[in-house]
C-alpha cells in the first residue's frame, strides 16, 4: 500500500460512518458477523453489506471469513485499533458535555472590587472549587471603572463592583449587594494612636498617606470626608491602586491608608497592622453584581453567577452583626 492510495481525507471518500466503527468494534469482541450484528440491533446482511462496501471502497479485504466466523487481518487490526480510539474519544467528548451542561466545568472569569473579594467572593469560590474540581475561575480585583470596561469588551464574565458614569448603564444587568464600610489603616505603634481617643480629620491631615490614583472612589471618599470635616484633604500623598503595595508601606513606616473594612480585617493576621479610632463610621456607595445583558453564558460561568448571587440576598437579608461591635471597639485601638 502506497501513501498515495490513502490520501488525508481517504475516509470521506469511503464513506466512512461511525456505523462501521461499532462495527469494527463490536467484530473485534464477537469474532462472528452474525453475534456482532446482533449487538448492535442490526440484521446480519445489513452488517455483510456494510463491511463489504467499506472494503471494496478501501480496495483491501479487513477481515477473513471461514467457517466458524470472522478474523482481522493485519488491515483490520489497525482499523480496530483506531475505532476503539475514536469511539472511547466520543464516549468521553460526552461525558464533558454533560459535565458542561451540569456547569462542572469550564473557564469562568469574575472581577471584584476590594470588600466583596473577601466577604463574599473568596467564600463561594471556596466553596464552588470543592463541589466542582474542574470549573477553572478566575478573579481580578480592580476599580469599578476597570472592572465595567472589562465585563463590556467580554474580558469578564461579570463583576462585583459599581457602574461607573462613563458606561451605559441600560446595557448591563445588576443586583445590589451591600455598601462598602471604609477605615484608616497605620502599623503597630504609630505615634498618632498615643493620643488614646478617637481621632478626627484634622489629626490625620499632615500624615503621609497611601491612596489610590486621584479620582479613584477610595480617593475622592477620603478628600470628601476632610472638606466634610472643614480641612483641606491630605497633602503628603503617595499614590498606590494595589492593596499589597499600600499594606507593605504602612507596615514599615508612619504613614496612613484607607481600606475596605472587611479586607482590614483579614489582611494582617499577626497584629502588624491597626484599624486606626475614627470619631465617625463612613463608607462608599454600594456595591453589586453586573453583568452584559444579552450576552450568552456558559453553564459555568452561570453556575458562578448563581453562587455569588445566592450569597449576596444572604447577606442582604443577614448582615455581618460584627461591624457594629467593631465600629465600637475601635476607639479601644483594635488592632487586626
Amino acid at each position: 500500500m502506497t501513501a498515495q492510495r490513502f490520501p488525508p481525507n481517504w475516509f470521506l471518500k469511503a464513506r466512512l460512518k461511525l456505523r462501521h466503527l461499532q462495527l469494527f468494534a463490536a467484530l473485534d469482541e464477537q469474532r462472528n458477523l452474525h453475534r456482532a450484528a446482533a449487538s448492535l440491533n442490526m440484521s446480519q446482511p445489513a452488517a455483510s453489506k456494510l463491511l463489504g462496501d467499506l472494503e471494496e471502497a478501501l480496495g483491501i479485504a479487513l477481515f477473513e471469513r471461514h467457517g466458524r466466523g470472522v478474523e482481522p487481518n493485519w488491515y483490520g487490526n489497525l482499523m480496530i485499533r483506531h475505532a476503539r480510539t475514536i469511539l472511547s474519544e466520543l464516549q468521553e467528548a460526552g461525558e464533558e458535555l454533560n459535565t458542561l451542561l451540569a456547569g462542572h466545568s469550564g473557564s469562568v472569569s469574575v472581577g471584584t472590587v476590594m470588600a466583596p473579594a473577601v466577604e463574599l467572593v473568596v467564600p463561594v469560590i471556596n466553596a464552588l472549587t470543592r463541589e466542582h474540581p474542574g470549573l477553572k475561575i478566575a478573579v481580578a480585583v480592580e476599580t469599578s471603572d476597570v472592572l465595567a470596561d472589562r465585563v463590556q469588551q467580554g474580558a469578564m464574565d461579570f463583576a462585583i463592583g459599581r457602574l461607573p458614569g462613563h458606561v451605559d448603564a441600560s446595557t448591563f444587568e445588576y443586583q445590589e449587594i451591600s455598601s462598602e464600610e471604609l477605615c484608616f489603616v497605620c502599623r503597630d505603634g504609630h505615634p498618632l494612636l498615643r493620643l488614646g481617643r478617637a481621632l478626627t480629620a484634622a489629626d490625620l491631615v499632615d500624615a503621609t498617606w497611601i491612596l489610590q490614583p486621584a479620582g479613584s472612589l477610595l480617593r475622592s471618599r477620603v478628600e470628601a470626608l476632610f472638606r466634610a470635616e472643614g480641612v483641606s484633604p491630605p497633602r503628603k500623598v503617595i499614590e498606590s491602586a494595589s492593596p499589597v503595595i499600600s499594606m507593605a508601606m504602612v507596615a514599615e513606616n508612619d504613614s496612613v491608608t484607607v481600606f475596605a473594612r472587611a479586607l482590614a480585617r483579614v489582611f494582617s493576621p499577626n497584629g502588624c497592622c491597626t484599624i486606626m479610632p475614627f470619631h465617625k463610621r463612613f463608607s462608599v456607595e454600594p456595591y453589586g453584581i453586573f453583568w452584559l445583558k444579552d450576552r450568552p453564558m456558559s453553564p459555568g460561568v452561570c453556575t458562578v453567577l448563581s453562587a455569588l448571587r445566592a450569597a449576596s440576598d444572604q447577606k442582604m437579608r443577614h448582615p455581618d452583626p460584627s461591624t457594629d461591635t467593631e465600629m465600637d471597639m475601635d476607639h479601644a485601638d483594635i488592632r487586626i
